[in-house]
């Protein structure tokens, strides 16, 4: 006889086998993805935890099973809008595969205790979004029960750290290639913090195929961080220093808030002037009318795919079709 269940009290894995007339393990095959188990008693045991308000406890279960199905992504710069693109690729393949992610902004001072957090929870592996990685946070990850992990959308040296990014030198000289080609004459690039690895191989790639072009890279103008007001206040400084006769042709900007800065100092200080900017990433805002930045795509599904395969399956793709992003033409790279 099957035990009545009141409103107050949680429905447990036996009290469904029982009204269902099945064994637990049965139960427990009915809520996992791919479990071996007939479609009929499927249908039978989902339609009695129905019944019953019965949920889960995937929690506990995972932890049974030593793996918690938890993957902790990691990140800074979060003002920043293709973070928020990587939040979201990221979160919505990992919910496709049965996993939850927990979120680690390591933002300030305090990204030891966030770790702790990490580590506490046993998350089955760690992503970091395009994070500057200190040699410290590095120590500390890598100390974290020997989870794997993987870096994406950027380049760190880790004896326990996988990169996935994108060819960053190729795509530095796919953009130098494409302001050749509209006849601009004198070029320059607009980096972001110093220690920006992954982004380095931009700025050589673009340096070295302007050279191999018979060209040079004549000026870099800097931001302490990814912000498109810092981006604005370079080449703002840039216009009001430098004589108009003496002024660079097009800019390589190492992402579009830095490039979406530059062209609105363009358009407010120097209005006659017209330098071609192009940027990096591919944020919503660069295809804005108003903007039509010409700029670099990472194809984020691809990077995440394979960066989530490595992690979960620990399988790695037999081409770099992955490393390959797109570029997107519109119309700020163009020469008047």
């Amino acid at each position: 006889m099957t035990k009545a269940i009141s409103k107050r009290d949680k429905a447990t894995a036996s009290d469904v086998a029982a009204k269902a007339g099945v064994s637990k393990w049965t139960v427990s095959r009915a809520f996992t993805p791919g479990a071996s188990i007939s479609d009929k008693a499927r249908e039978r045991v989902l339609a009695v935890a129905k019944e019953l308000d019965y949920r889960p406890n995937l929690l506990a279960r995972s932890l049974s099973k030593k793996r918690t199905c938890i993957i902790g992504v990691v990140m800074d710069e979060l003002k920043n809008p293709h973070s928020m693109m990587m939040l979201d690729e990221v979160t919505r393949q990992l919910q496709a595969r049965g996993y939850m992610a927990l979120m680690l902004n390591i933002t300030g001072e305090n990204y030891r205790s966030v770790m702790s957090l990490a580590d506490q929870l046993q998350v089955d592996g760690i992503l970091f979004l395009a994070t500057a990685l200190t040699k410290e946070l590095i120590a500390i990850a890598e100390d974290m029960h020997h989870v794997p992990l993987v870096q994406v959308c950027r380049n760190t040296v880790g004896k326990d750290l996988d990169v996935v990014t994108i060819n960053g030198y190729q795509a530095g000289r796919v953009m130098a290639r494409l302001l050749v080609q509209q006849g601009h004459q004198r070029f320059g690039y607009m980096q972001g913090p110093s220690s920006a690895e992954g982004f380095v191989q931009r700025k050589e790639g673009f340096a070295d195929e302007l050279q191999a072009q018979g060209f040079s890279l004549d000026t870099v103008l800097s931001a302490d961080h990814y912000d498109r007001q810092l981006g604005y206040r370079a080449m703002q400084n840039y216009l009001v220093a430098t004589p108009a006769s003496e002024r660079i042709d097009a800019l390589f900007c190492e992402n579009d808030i830095l490039a979406l800065g530059a062209l609105e100092a363009q358009r407010e200080t120097a209005p006659p002037t017209r330098i071609a900017v192009v940027g990096f990433d591919d944020i919503d805002e660069a295809a804005a009318p108003g903007w039509q930045l010409t700029t670099y795509n990472q194809r984020l599904d691809k990077l995440m795919a394979e960066a989530i395969n490595r992690l979960i399956d620990h399988q790695t793709a037999a081409d770099n079709a992955w490393q390959q992003g797109e570029l997107r033409i519109r119309r700020s790279h163009l020469k008047p």
